[in-house]
């Protein structure tokens, strides 16, 4: 059990790296094209609308595949991906080069995460107890990692091509390394019973068969559509600040390039915390009391970057949004998942929804920054956190509690 936890962990990380190798250098991916910030919207709504039919065809694509096989071939998109971004943006100049590179991203990557969630409900299913928090809290130490690595080599004036080549290889080796250790298609990888916190049973997620994946009729389920309600604006108010954090300070608080990297870590490394942090409180308060909490600091820390005049201020708001909404989406995951029966599949619809709000959103927030500037645009997003703030209560776990059985004595996994 040990040797899959680990190899999911590992999968999340890897996502994390990859995300950020790009994310911090926008700066200089912006200047190397010569791209405003509307230039530069429209450059990420090329990955979104990829993502975004990647996604739609996620629970398929997972379904037909395997977690396993799923990922190898989407980890291979995106380190190509990463490599003709980095092409693009330095070495060759090319706008149209960057481009594929970012189509190839964002195809590689939606369903990379996709694949990644329905693994990691299996895991958390057969150990009986709360972990997709700390599985996306190891996404953050991704980006956190990355983010460092991408300050460090703005701060060097190390040439895109170069860091973004360098990481594609890291998370490719990373992810086919990991995918050996998965037991989520496994035939023992059998339900357990749900918990008071949100520990779902599995058997639709770990047998991964078309026939219990019905991702049409999981559309037409209310329930799953509430909860992605949810999941669009803590993703949105994720996305947002992934991608726009490091432009507001370099632009709307006038700080280096340097700076503006270190801003989105502060960011990740608050998303880390929480996610690590939230885990037992989720068990022993449960999934509503700890969301109502994290929104309200989401709200309040996104208003507080927005408005206050001062940069220090404004990081420590940009460290509370990150807080507040580190655990939306895992948990959300989680209660995709609170119907077993179909559960690959309204973790799909989820996750579609979700993700459409994580990638469209902000390029959509690069037109009206051109207009009004960055910084100020991000106020908009406030809005949405409300509104998932407002719909918390809809996540209550949607079967009686029975209490977890973890794998023990007599598991067939004994002693792994």
């Amino acid at each position: 059990m040990r040797s899959w936890r680990d190899a999911v962990l590992a999968v999340y990380l890897a996502s994390g790296l990859a995300l950020s190798a790009w994310l911090t250098r926008l700066p200089a991916i912006a200047d190397g094209l010569g791209l405003s910030p509307a230039g530069l919207g429209a450059l990420l709504l090329t990955q979104t609308v990829a993502a975004f039919v990647s996604v739609s065809l996620s629970g398929v694509t997972v379904a037909r595949l395997g977690p396993a096989r799923a990922l190898r071939l989407t980890s291979a998109l995106v380190a190509a991906g990463l490599v003709l971004i980095g092409a693009g943006a330095s070495a060759a100049g090319s706008l149209p080069v960057a481009t594929a590179g970012f189509l190839l991203f964002g195809t590689g990557l939606a369903t990379w995460n996709v694949a990644a969630n329905v693994e990691g409900v299996a895991c958390e299913s057969a150990l009986g107890r709360t972990i997709m928090p700390v599985m996306h809290a190891f996404f953050s130490v991704g980006t956190v990692l990355g983010a460092g690595i991408g300050a460090g080599a703005a701060a060097l004036g190390v040439p895109v091509a170069w860091h973004t080549g360098v990481m594609a290889v890291v998370v490719l080796a990373l992810v086919r390394t990991a995918v050996r250790s998965f037991q989520g298609e496994d035939p023992r990888a059998r339900p357990e019973p749900r918990t008071d916190t949100g520990s779902l049973d599995l058997e639709a997620v770990a047998a991964a068969s078309p026939r219990t994946h019905g991702v049409r009729g999981a559309w037409r389920t209310p329930r799953n559509l509430v909860v992605g309600l949810f999941v669009l604006g803590v993703a949105l108010a994720e996305g947002a600040a992934n991608d726009w954090v490091a432009l507001a300070l370099t632009q709307g608080y006038g700080t280096s390039e340097a700076l503006g990297a270190l801003g989105y870590g502060i960011f990740v490394t608050a998303m880390t915390a929480g996610r690590l942090a939230g885990t037992p409180l989720l068990d022993r308060f449960g999934r509503v009391t700890i969301l109502r909490a994290a929104g309200t600091l989401a709200a309040a820390g996104l208003g507080v970057f927005v408005l206050s005049p001062w940069l220090g201020l404004g990081l420590a708001g940009l460290f509370v949004w990150g807080l507040g909404v580190s655990l939306g989406f895992p948990v959300g995951m989680s209660a995709a998942a609170d119907d077993t029966e179909n559960a690959a599949a309204n973790v799909s619809v989820v996750s579609t929804i979700g993700y459409g709000a994580f990638l469209g959103g902000p390029p959509l927030l690069g037109l009206l920054g051109d207009a009004v500037g960055v910084r100020p645009a991000l106020g908009a997003v406030a809005l949405f956190v409300v509104v998932s703030l407002l719909l918390v209560p809809a996540l209550r776990p949607a079967t009686p509690s029975a209490p977890p059985r973890a794998v023990g004595a007599g598991s067939p996994r004994d002693g792994r």
